[in-house]
């Protein structure tokens, strides 16, 4: 199932998540930093979304208080919520 979320201080506009039976099958960034968003997006393809909550959660970029990962983690909170 695919789910979109708008993170909230930091580059990226929209993030685009494909998740089946708990299992990340892929992740979009729209905006932000294109080497970061990709490679993350690409370590995450197939991994279980509580674990990549634990491992993104909390990571800041640049002393905003959150970044990117962190903003996918918050999303993925949501998506296991529902």
């Amino acid at each position: 199932m695919e789910y979109r979320f708008k993170p909230k201080w930091v580059c990226s506009q929209e993030i685009v998540i494909n998740v089946e039976n708990g299992v990340i099958q892929e992740v979009k960034f729209i905006g932000g930093c294109p080497g970061n968003t990709v490679g993350v997006a690409s370590l995450l393809k197939g991994m279980k979304v509580e674990d990549a909550i634990s491992r993104l959660k909390g990571i800041d970029c640049g002393g905003k208080g959150t970044s990117c990962p962190d903003q996918l983690s918050k999303a993925l909170e949501e998506i296991i919520k529902k």
